[in-house]
């Protein structure tokens, strides 16, 4: 099962403009990394205040990565 549809879905929900969401899955020798790009209005609420709901998100999909053996990663690019 990819991880993919779940950091959408976590993503999409939380911001106004879900049309603009991109999740890019890049596979390392460390695990899944996954790219979001989201309006740049939006970026703020992906963050959060002192990064506490990026951290959240990134919580999150790290542990259903652990029920499968994998590791993840998430990274929010910023324009």
């Amino acid at each position: 099962m990819s991880l993919a549809p779940l950091v959408e879905f976590i993503i999409k929900s939380m911001v106004s403009e879900p049309d603009s969401v991109n999740v890019d899955a890049r596979n390392g020798r460390d695990g899944v990394t996954f790219q979001v790009t989201v309006a740049p209005n939006d970026v703020g609420k992906i963050i959060g205040k002192n990064g506490r709901v990026a951290s959240a998100i990134r919580y999150v999909v790290s542990a259903a990565a652990a029920k499968q053996r994998q590791r993840a990663f998430i990274k929010v690019v910023t324009e």
